[in-house]
């Protein structure tokens, strides 16, 4: 048996250790799907997107004159921009990394771990499906010996609801009074191949749970008597079955109802992008005409919204104050 004094140096060594633990050095990574900065590195980045098999010529064709169309995507500069937001609020370095582009989570684990960082916080700026991005991450955090702790999804987080009902109020008041069937609005996010829907993964579960959390705030703000809808945008150009319903589906079901404006809210969109900049602000706009429907407006992407940043913040908090393992 130890002695008195023994065992007192024992539970000191045991204490500090148990501190320095405590205080593993921290980063939070906050990870997207990612996108390109040049229109020569389309191919590859499709190619990237559809597991390494090359894209065929006009889905290139495609995706390029779009990208012109919208002068680039400022998906990344965006990302960079929150990642800085919610330094700011946080007393650790946060970074942001991309799965399927530059700069890709390897490279930005790699530069924080030689910074001395030794503990991830992961938190995928998609608030759904936030295992697809863990599930990168985790093996490359455990190869450089870094500990790693994941956020759960976060879209009903209420800091972020009241985010996206705000700046979608801010568009209503906006907009010319119309009779209150005239008007809808559509709550739209990134759809999905329905095989991966089949094989169980929780996107569409996840994000109805949001656009429920959204539509129950409108209410309490007085938007009941406007339609609201969910549709799953941005169907991707190699065809089968893909998640829905989609705009031209939802636009037409509302036309028949006798909408004729539209307020479009791509709540599973945090950043601007393709998806908002061209299959919204163009495409949708041109659809609408089509259809005989007479307007057609967008909340902007949450960006570096300070709601959003709040909503990021409180997940982040949590996270770091997760017991270290």
């Amino acid at each position: 048996p130890l002695a008195p004094s023994q065992r007192a140096s024992a539970c000191l060594v045991k204490t500090l250790l148990q501190g320095i633990t405590m205080v593993l050095p921290t980063a939070v990574l906050l990870c997207c799907h990612g996108t390109v900065e040049h229109e020569e590195d389309i191919a590859a980045f499709v190619s990237n997107i559809r597991g390494g098999r090359p894209a065929p010529e006009h889905v290139i064709t495609e995706v390029s004159t779009r990208f012109r169309r919208i002068g680039g995507s400022p998906l990344m500069r965006i990302s960079h921009q929150q990642a800085a937001a919610l330094q700011q609020r946080l007393a650790v370095p946060v970074r942001a990394a991309a799965r399927l582009w530059h700069p890709y989570a390897q490279d930005v684990l790699n530069e924080l771990c030689h910074e001395g960082i030794r503990r991830i916080i992961s938190l995928p700026l998609a608030p759904q499906s936030t295992h697809i991005y863990h599930q990168a991450v985790r093996p490359l955090a455990a190869a450089l010996g870094m500990a790693l702790v994941e956020a759960p999804c976060y879209g009903t987080e209420p800091q972020l609801i009241n985010a996206f009902a705000d700046a979608i109020g801010e568009v209503y008041q906006r907009m010319p009074t119309h009779p209150p069937r005239e008007l809808a609005i559509i709550l739209s996010a990134h759809s999905l191949p329905q095989v991966v829907i089949a094989k169980g993964d929780p996107y569409e579960r996840d994000f109805r749970a949001m656009a429920t959390a959204v539509t129950t705030e409108l209410h309490r703000r007085g938007l009941a008597e406007h339609p609201l809808r969910v549709a799953f945008q941005s169907q991707g150009m190699g065809g089968g079955k893909w998640l829905g319903p989609d705009l031209l589906h939802t636009f037409g079901a509302l036309q028949d109802l006798g909408v004729k404006h539209i307020l479009m809210a791509p709540i599973g969109f945090v950043a601007e992008h393709i998806e908002t900049l061209y299959d919204i602000d163009i495409e949708a706009k041109q659809l609408i005409k089509k259809l005989g429907m007479q307007s057609l407006e967008r909340m902007p992407a949450m960006n570096t919204r300070p709601g959003f940043i709040d909503s990021l913040e409180t997940v982040a908090r949590r996270l770091l104050n997760h017991p270290q393992k």
